[in-house]
């Protein structure tokens, strides 16, 4: 036999074994798992305990399984309610609404507030309507709240001035931070509404401290021990009345002046009796007051409040019983 007949026959033998090996091997495994199965079969009908410790055991693993893609399910609907329930508080924190829903005097108001003092309707709508309110509470003109408003902030929420006085009402929250309290705490006073509240608390004690409205307002700004309040109290109540106009529907454009009578000839006077001529007179007199006052009123709502920042906040420190 020639040599590359030997080495094909030597690895068909080997092939051969090793088939021949693995046959056994896996028919002894078989044999093996069919005894271990039976063994284990025997062991559990012999023993009922642990029979029921395996039955648990597979009927929990089971469930388990079944109750995975419940449990996924049941999370993803506890997010999305979450989802909604965010969304939700969301809108409930926002200050704003239709001012269309709102009474025709009040959203007359909003309305011209809005294109004034270029800020957006419909958070207006809202404090207008909160301002309203709370006059009827505390029996303060509602007008008179929104011109403080007004003139304090220009309705900026976040407004805050170098001695500390925050909000749309500009109150000094560190004198006031009790008055917070009621609310969550002192950053309340960034809450429009909030702030509203507490401001008309403090003007209501202003009031009540100096005796008046004029009073009160010079209280209000910290001028209390100062001799001039810098036309701060005439600068809101032109705001007040302004605003008052525009919720009676009326216009709040000032009407010009009305021009003084041409004065008579000599001839005519000479032939006007003396009672006829004192009435013109004393109507020219009167005339002439009213445009004086009037002037001086525009004058007095236009200057600017200059109160120095130190003299401010010691004064309303002292007004306010700090």
């Amino acid at each position: 036999m020639t040599a590359p007949a030997q080495v094909d026959a030597g690895v068909r033998s080997l092939s051969a074994t090793i088939s021949r090996g693995l046959m056994t091997m896996a028919h002894n495994s078989f044999a093996l798992i069919g005894l271990v199965v039976a063994f284990c079969a025997l062991t559990l009908v012999s023993r009922d305990d642990l029979r029921h410790a395996g039955e648990a055991q597979l009927r929990s693993w089971l469930q388990a399984r079944t109750q995975a893609p419940a449990d996924a399910a049941v999370a993803d609907a506890d997010v999305s309610a979450a989802d909604d329930a965010a969304m939700m508080a969301a809108v409930d924190r926002a200050t704003a609404s239709n001012p269309q829903q709102l009474p025709r005097n009040q959203a007359n108001v909003a309305y011209w507030l809005a294109k004034k003092y270029r800020v957006a309707p419909e958070p207006l709508a809202v404090l207008v309507s909160e301002a309203y309110q709370v006059g009827k509470d505390t029996k303060l003109d509602p007008t008179l709240i929104l011109a403080i408003m007004a003139v304090e902030s220009s309705f900026n929420p976040f407004a805050q001035s170098s001695v500390g006085a925050q909000g749309l009402m500009q109150v000094m929250t560190k004198i006031h931070t009790d008055k917070y309290e009621h609310f969550g705490g002192h950053f309340a006073a960034f809450d429009p509404v909030t702030n509203l509240r507490v401001g008309v608390k403090v003007l209501q004690e202003c009031i009540e401290r100096a005796g008046s409205l004029e009073g009160g307002l010079k209280y209000y700004v910290g001028a209390a021990n100062l001799p001039t309040d810098g036309g701060y109290a005439a600068k809101v109540m032109a705001e007040h009345f302004r605003i008052k106009q525009v919720a009676e529907g009326r216009s709040n454009t000032p009407k010009a002046p009305v021009a003084p009578a041409a004065k008579p000839s000599l001839s005519a006077q000479a032939d006007m009796p003396a009672a006829a001529a004192t009435m013109v007179d004393k109507a020219k007199a009167a005339s002439n007051s009213a445009a004086a006052a009037a002037a001086e009123t525009v004058a007095l709502a236009d200057k600017p409040a200059a109160l120095p920042a130190a003299a401010k906040a010691e004064a309303t420190a002292v007004a306010m019983g700090s």
